[in-house]
C-alpha cells in the first residue's frame, strides 16, 4: 500500500469548500480503495454517504420509481446510528421504499435536503462505479436534480460535497444531459 494521506487532505480541503467533483481513472488505478480510506479520513466532521453503483442492477434503472427506491435503500443500508440519520429521515425513506405508486426523484431530494438541513455534521455524498448507470435516462435526471440543488444551495440544503467515480470522465454524461 502506498501513503495516500496527502491525497487525503487535498480531497478533504474540497469537501471543505463545499465542491462537487469527479474522480476518473483507468480499472485498477485505486480509485475504491482511495474513497474508502477517504470515508474513514472524514467521518469525524462529515456524515460520509458511500454507495456503490455496479451493486444496483440494470432494473434499477429503468423507471425513476425503481431507483428512488433502490437508492434509498442503499442509502439505509450504509447509514446507521440516529446521529448519523435521524429517525424522521429514516421513516421517510423507508415510506419512499414501499411507495407502491412508484416514488419521484423530487421526493427524495426533498428527503435528502432535509436531512442536509438538521444533520449535526455535514453530509457528503460518494458515489462509486458512477458510470455504470450513465446510459440511463433516471439515472441523468438524478444527476439533473443533483446539479439543481447544488446551484441552489445558499438558499435549500444541499449536501456539503459530492464526489462522482468511475472509469469515464463526466464530461461524456454531461453530454446527455
Amino acid at each position: 500500500m502506498v501513503d495516500i494521506t496527502e491525497r487525503l487532505e487535498q480531497i478533504k480541503k474540497m469537501i471543505d469548500a463545499g465542491q462537487y467533483f469527479t474522480i476518473n481513472r483507468a480499472r485498477q488505478y485505486g480509485k475504491t480503495t482511495t474513497l474508502r480510506a477517504l470515508a474513514k479520513y472524514l467521518v469525524q466532521d462529515y456524515v460520509v454517504v458511500g454507495l456503490d453503483f455496479q451493486l444496483m442492477s440494470h432494473k434499477d434503472f429503468a423507471e425513476e420509481g425503481a431507483f428512488v427506491k433502490a437508492f434509498s435503500e442503499a442509502i439505509l443500508r450504509k447509514v446507521s446510528g440516529e446521529e448519523a440519520m435521524p429517525a424522521e429521515i429514516r421513516r421517510n425513506l423507508q415510506e419512499l421504499i414501499g411507495d407502491s405508486q412508484g416514488a419521484a426523484l423530487g421526493q427524495l431530494f426533498e428527503i435528502l435536503s432535509i436531512w442536509c438541513r438538521i444533520s449535526k455534521k455535514p453530509i457528503v455524498l460518494i458515489i462509486d462505479e458512477v458510470d455504470s448507470a450513465s446510459n440511463n435516462q433516471v439515472f441523468l435526471d438524478f444527476l439533473s436534480q443533483l446539479r439543481g440543488y447544488y446551484i441552489d444551495r445558499d438558499v435549500t440544503p444541499a449536501f456539503q460535497s459530492v464526489i462522482l467515480a468511475g472509469v469515464y470522465d463526466i464530461k461524456n454524461i454531461k453530454r446527455k444531459i
